[in-house]
């Protein structure tokens, strides 16, 4: 194993070789918000729309990614503890733990169509090998592109500010989003929805403005260019006795008139929106009850399936791609997401699964407890996989039941007494 000087001798990291402002300690930059935070582009973060990106960025990040070995037959084996792993289940780097990275991760990638995952610091260089561990990962912007390289918007957090730097394609994670032709084309349903939000928030400002919006009628005509100037002096006349008064109150004449037009503008631009939103929610294979708790199984599955599980397969993806090497891959080692099949269980169904589960012997007693959050059971018994309700045999060979009243009270402990 490296010792630690060997270690720190050849770390590397993403902004080294660049020519870095000189920072005096103690007068670091500050802001009055966070630098590295996801802020939301084309309007989004002002529109209902940014609910949605949130919700599935969520379900994404509380889903469980692990570097992990497997057998031959792509079974899970164990977990591999490696800087990776670390990155993805406590800490990604100094300013975000691993679910809040995942959850950055996925709201650039809605936001920008494509995302890259940077290694920051790993404990080799790169560009050297490809057995490198990684210490810290970041999300940056990519905004240039070349055939072997991608220029990178990234945070730098030793003198806290972005920087663009130009890394190798091949140890930066680039995920693109599967949803990219619903979400990120020009004409796609979800950039015509926010284009209709923003002309839907111009129309309200209007009728929401200071404006009075009055016609007032003369008694003469106004066609000649001399009638004209002084119709335009009576327009600011009364302009300027309502600015002047304290509470609004202006006088005409008793030949004039006032029309009022201060009233709602009717326009389709509200069931279009309406339109557009149940299409882009069928092509989510999203459901209103997603979003406000009442969806049942059948839509929860079909919202997982449809929004949720193609991100997760980006991602692990790319990263089993970019970040482990192929005899790391021909050792059966992959990055993989586990989806918990028990969190939208309820009281009821858990108990019944818990019985299905431990009986037909696919998990043991202490297993399903660590799932419900309960400590595990110091009976011998509870670590095995074993059917309860069969009877089992004793030291001479009788069988003797393994539940109910009998065999409650011969058992001590997990062992039974003869």
């Amino acid at each position: 194993m490296p010792t630690f000087p060997n270690r720190l001798r050849h770390a590397w990291n993403a902004f080294f070789g660049r020519d870095a402002p000189e920072i005096i300690p103690g007068q670091e930059p500050s802001y009055p918000v966070r630098p590295d935070r996801t802020k939301l582009s084309r309007g989004v973060d002002r529109s209902v729309l940014s609910s949605i990106y949130n919700r599935i960025a969520m379900d994404v990040a509380a889903t469980p990614i692990r570097h992990i070995r497997t057998d031959g037959k792509g079974q899970y084996v164990e977990t591999i503890p490696s800087g990776l792993n670390y990155c993805l289940n406590t800490e990604a780097n100094i300013d975000q733990t691993a679910r809040a990275f995942i959850q950055d991760l996925v709201l650039s990638l809605f936001d920008e169509g494509v995302v890259a995952a940077v290694p920051v610091d790993t404990d080799l260089d790169p560009e050297v090998t490809g057995s490198f561990d990684i210490r810290t990962l970041r999300v940056g912007k990519i905004v240039e592109w070349k055939p072997q390289s991608v220029k990178v918007n990234l945070y730098n957090d030793r003198i806290g500010r972005k920087e663009e730097i130009w890394l190798p394609k091949s140890i930066t994670g680039i995920v693109e989003n599967p949803l990219y032709s619903v979400m990120n084309e020009p004409n796609s349903t979800f950039q015509r929805l926010i284009s209709k939000f923003a002309m839907l928030d111009t129309v309200d400002e209007m009728t929401s403005s200071g404006k009075m919006n009055i016609i007032i009628q003369l008694p003469y005509a106004v066609k000649s260019p001399l009638r004209q100037k002084q119709a335009e002096q009576r327009r600011k006349d009364l302009e300027e006795q309502l600015a002047g008064s304290k509470y609004g109150v202006a006088y005409i004449d008793g030949t004039e008139h006032i029309t009022q037009l201060n009233r709602a503008l009717e326009n389709n631009l509200l069931s279009q929106i309406e339109f557009l939103t149940k299409q882009l929610y069928s092509q989510l294979g999203l459901a209103e009850g997603v979003f406000n708790g009442s969806a049942d199984e059948a839509a929860m599955i079909n919202y997982y399936n449809c929004s949720v599980e193609p991100v997760l397969s980006a991602i692990t993806g790319e990263f089993s791609r970019k970040f482990l090497t192929k005899t790391a891959r021909t050792q059966h080692q992959v990055i993989r997401h586990f989806r918990d099949p028990f969190r939208m269980c309820s009281v009821s169904n858990l108990a019944d699964s818990a019985d299905k589960f431990t009986r037909n012997e696919i998990l043991s007693t202490n297993e399903f407890r660590s799932i419900i959050g309960y400590a595990p059971s110091n009976s011998n018994r509870a670590n095995e996989l074993i059917n309860k309700n069969m009877p089992i045999a004793n030291q001479e060979g009788a069988e003797v039941p393994s539940m109910g009243p009998e065999a409650n009270a011969e058992t001590n402990g997990g062992d039974i007494h003869v």
